[in-house]
């Protein structure tokens, strides 16, 4: 026993010591990232530093126009503002500065003409803290609380030394806005781009998975597992709407995007990219479900033969390089290229489906359940291919389907 007491507390240290080398390994990769290239890494640098020049200019801006007791207020308000977006900013200075000059004024009103700091403080922090739940005032409501404070720890208080709290918080409120906006104000398309491109790598390396996996005896756990790792596309769609989000609100106020025009054409093609992606998911995850239950010995759907799986193989490889080139129409260096081999990809994927649908015939004798769930395997890929086109392009196709620009169409005719 002895024995495991003294081991406990080397077992802690060795814990703590691989903690402490993980988290500054960690640290230096992301150094090493933000020194680099751009990303999230470096924005955060960029964000930092802006926050620090907000406080420094607001600190000599106070020094400058106020009385030094409350030259502290402005960078303090100053720091706290500068956000990740720029509307962001504007829209928590002004909830600051309101919770700020409610808190002040109430310790002030009661303070100055009845004295007693301590039993004012009594009356007063109630008050602010049930301000500080004010929805109008969002997660800033709690600076109501923190402004009485500063008003009454101090010990006596006037009017002067009110209105000057008040201008501190303005002048750190308007320098940290400043700042934010005019100083390199950021816009976050990066972020919604590599969501989007995580989507697609995800949908392409799935359906090629398939499509080798298919020239193979099949084992059920390894297509449940398609059906599931298609399960986790919805989620990963979900962090494309949030980036998406925060895209279009780094450009709300922010005057640096009449710099920008090409940022906000493509937030904007963006709204049509989430469309196009969770349809690409709704039928991807049919398609794997399809599958699941043709492989599930316990279910009635019939397992196709080799012969049938292996040209619907091909055909998923077809499906994979159009998938591959919309990622890079939308997410790539040269969309324009990369929409030309789009449209190409999706002419090969037309004419290999007609091709199978035109040997489907020829199985049918030998096996005709198996032709029967090629047939709904068929659609399901075609719908996939369908998605990643512009409407436009879609008109006159025999299998119907669903553009990729934002507007559903009803498909028609199964396989």
């Amino acid at each position: 026993m002895a024995h495991t007491l003294s081991a406990r507390p080397r077992e802690l240290a060795v814990s703590a010591v691989r903690a402490v080398r993980a988290e500054a390994s960690w640290s230096a990769r992301a150094a090493r990232r933000a020194w680099e290239r751009p990303g999230r890494e470096r924005d955060m640098v960029v964000q930092s530093g802006k926050a620090a020049l907000a406080a420094v200019l607001a600190w000599l801006a106070a020094s400058w126009l106020l009385p030094d007791a409350f030259a502290l207020m402005a960078p303090w308000v100053a720091v706290v503002l500068v956000q990740a977006t720029v509307y962001r900013s504007v829209r928590q200075g002004l909830h600051q500065t309101l919770a700020i000059t409610a808190g002040t004024v109430l310790a002030a009103a009661l303070v100055i003409p009845f004295g007693h700091p301590l039993l004012t403080m009594i009356v007063v922090l109630p008050l602010t803290t049930l301000l500080s739940n004010w929805p109008r005032l969002g997660d800033q409501g709690i600076y109501a609380s923190t402004a009485a404070l500063f008003t009454l720890v101090p010990g006596e208080a006037t009017l002067d030394s009110a209105v000057s709290r008040i201008l501190a918080a303005l002048l750190g409120t308007a320098i940290g806005v400043g700042v934010n906006a005019l100083v390199l104000p950021p816009v976050y398309l990066r972020s919604a781009r590599e969501a989007v491109d995580g989507v697609v790598r995800e949908a392409r390396e799935i359906v090629a998975e398939i499509a080798g996996g298919l020239d193979e005896p099949w084992e059920y756990e390894s297509v449940r597992g398609w059906y599931d790792r298609a399960g986790r596309l919805p989620r990963l769609i979900r962090g494309v709407r949030s980036a998406i989000g925060w895209t279009h609100e780094s450009l709300r106020l922010n005057p640096g995007k009449r710099r920008r025009p090409g940022s906000v054409r493509q937030a904007a093609a963006y709204d049509g990219t989430l469309v196009t992606l969770e349809r690409i998911a709704d039928h991807l995850i049919g398609l794997t479900r399809t599958l699941a239950e043709a492989a599930d010995d316990t279910d009635e759907t019939p397992r196709p033969d080799h012969s049938v799986t292996n040209p619907y193989a091909g055909f998923l490889e077809k499906v994979s390089a159009a998938l591959d080139a919309y990622g890079r129409s939308v997410t790539g260096d040269d969309p324009e290229a990369a929409r030309a081999e789009l449209r190409a990809a999706v002419e090969e994927v037309r004419a290999t489906r007609d091709r199978l649908r035109a040997e489907l015939p020829r199985h049918a004798a030998s096996v005709p359940e198996g032709v029967a769930v090629l047939g709904v395997l068929l659609a399901a890929a075609r719908r996939i291919t369908l998605c990643l086109l512009p409407e436009d392009d879609t008109d006159g196709d025999d299998d119907g389907g669903n553009a990729g620009g934002g507007t559903a169409r009803t498909e028609a005719g199964g396989t």
